[in-house]
């Protein structure tokens, strides 16, 4: 297991530091680990399970808005 600061966490996921709070908040991404005081950190597996679940939901939007392909007889 390996814990990364909010600095990488904001590299790999493109998302700013307020946003990415933002989300905490919202029960909508990974929460932190507090290591010592103020010094926090994240699961690098968490935010991966995260950017995963996200091109997850972008396929099936994706899946959704393909045409049906019909064989003519």
């Amino acid at each position: 297991m390996r814990l990364i600061k909010l600095k990488e966490v904001m590299h790999l996921t493109s998302l700013g530091r307020s946003t990415i709070y933002k989300l905490i908040a919202d029960g909508k991404f990974p929460e932190s680990v507090t290591l010592v005081g103020r010094h926090v950190a994240w699961v690098e597996e968490e935010i991966e399970n995260w950017i995963l679940e996200k091109l997850a939901e972008r396929d099936e939007q994706l899946a959704k808005k393909q045409p049906k392909l019909t064989c003519a007889a």
